[in-house]
């Protein structure tokens, strides 16, 4: 006993900190680089929007004809893809997805007008729409709820690197080459991309490169269902339609801006292949900071103790409230002083979708986030293609954006509305 202090058996001795892993973060810089590469293929026609209007005589309602296609072929196949990720995994599910993508985005380069235009991002659609249910799945497998919101923030800030590198990569390929070159050039990032997730990524109980400590770190939410639940169940769930019709609201808003921002910085501003990339650059460089600075409040408020309630909704209040001045975004005369506030609108964008994101996570046991997560992704683009069609006949009636800005101005606030109505806890769904 006289030896107890320090040494003895009863003594108390402060544990060693267990070190955390950190491999899920690789993880999710496979998500980001496949989210970058997904955005530079689906961005590059509306970059090339002016050149391949102008070699084709394209009108607003040809181009959103084109447009149209992609996101019908979306909404198809994110549907189906929430369903296949949840059957084969985000590894699988991953690989089919980019293989689709890459083969029809450099299948551009052999398109000669608005059909074998439309039939290209057809597919493209389809591969595309795997991104995120498999992006999302990853996530769910690899993070605990703590951290997620943060996680889809960073890799869905891959979304903004792409969207930056494009304007600024695609017109000096068509200047050194031509356009059809250059849809076989970036085609080659998602080659590489996908090498390196076949090598990288498993499932965290089947790495070899996961640590116990970042396993029980990973699984330490209480557990939940693996059981596979049909759509159908899913469909009669509040829960589902809180996070459907949030992107009902906002993914047109994000398609509206990703093919139409480059022609109108172009017509608005009196810009050329040459000059208006990097101001567009610079919308996206902005979109970034909102990417990861809404997953980081989100987790931040959870980490002090709020509620994921309270946590997600407050993020997706304040970044609707940051959307509202795009209103006016027509009447600034100054170049600069546009992409402020657009960058601050696509930056809101960014936080509030990270957060929408999360809601099927944080609400649905695991088997059942990659089906909920597609039906969102289809009601969304369903949005996109009556938006794409909808600002086509605008533009070529009024040749004004005041109208289409106004709607995203408010999209946001709605799209909040419609999921405190139907899921004012964000409580476990009843299935």
């Amino acid at each position: 006993m006289a030896d107890g202090i320090g040494n003895g058996a009863g003594a108390s001795v402060p544990a060693a900190p267990v070190k955390v892993g950190r491999y899920r973060w690789v993880v999710v810089s496979l998500l980001f680089a496949a989210t970058a590469v997904n955005y530079i293929d689906r961005q590059m026609i509306g970059v090339l929007k002016p050149t391949l209007a102008g070699e084709f005589g394209w009108t607003e309602s040809d181009f959103a004809g084109i447009v149209f296609w992609f996101q019908l072929a979306y909404a198809i196949g994110y549907l189906s893809f929430g369903k296949i990720v949840d059957v084969l995994g985000a590894r699988l599910g991953y690989t089919v997805a980019i293989v689709i993508w890459t083969v029809s985005h450099m299948a551009h380069g052999f398109a000669t007008g608005v059909a074998s235009f439309a039939a290209a991002r057809f597919g493209l659609g389809i591969g595309e729409s795997g991104n995120f249910p498999a992006g999302i799945r990853a996530v769910t497998d690899w993070f605990p709820q703590k951290e997620r919101a943060f996680a889809i923030g960073l890799f869905n800030a891959g979304a903004n690197v792409g969207a930056i590198i494009t304007p600024l990569l695609v017109p000096l390929l068509v200047l050194w080459f031509d356009w059809r070159a250059a849809f076989f050039v970036t085609g080659l990032f998602g080659i590489a991309w996908l090498a390196a997730w076949w090598v990288m990524y498993r499932h965290p109980l089947k790495h070899g490169r996961i640590s116990a400590a970042e396993l029980a770190w990973i699984q330490q939410d209480p557990a939940d269902s693996v059981e596979k639940i049909g759509w159908m169940r899913l469909l009669t769930v509040r829960e589902t339609w809180a996070y459907a019709l949030g992107k009902f609201l906002i993914d047109p808003i994000w398609w509206f801006f990703l093919f139409w921002l480059p022609g109108y910085l172009f017509e608005r501003y009196d810009l050329d292949l040459k000059t208006f990339g990097l101001p567009l650059a610079a919308i996206y460089l902005i979109s970034d900071l909102g990417s990861v600075g809404g997953g980081w409040l989100s987790s931040r408020l959870l980490k002090a103790g709020r509620t994921p309630n309270f946590a997600r909704k407050v993020t997706m209040l304040i970044s609707a409230l940051c959307v509202l001045p795009i209103w006016f975004a027509q009447a600034i005369d100054s170049v600069w002083a546009a992409v402020l506030i657009i960058g601050l609108a696509t930056a809101a964008h960014q936080a509030f979708s990270a957060n929408l994101y999360t809601l099927p996570s944080d609400t649905f046991p695991r088997g059942a986030v990659g089906s909920v997560v597609g039906i969102g992704g289809t009601v969304g683009a369903l949005g996109g293609m009556g938006m794409a069609l909808f600002a086509g006949y605008i533009l070529d009636a009024t040749h004004s954006y005041q109208l289409l800005f106004a709607i995203c101005a408010s999209a946001y606030l709605l799209a909040l509305a419609a999921v405190h109505l139907l899921s004012p806890k964000l409580e476990q769904a009843k299935i």
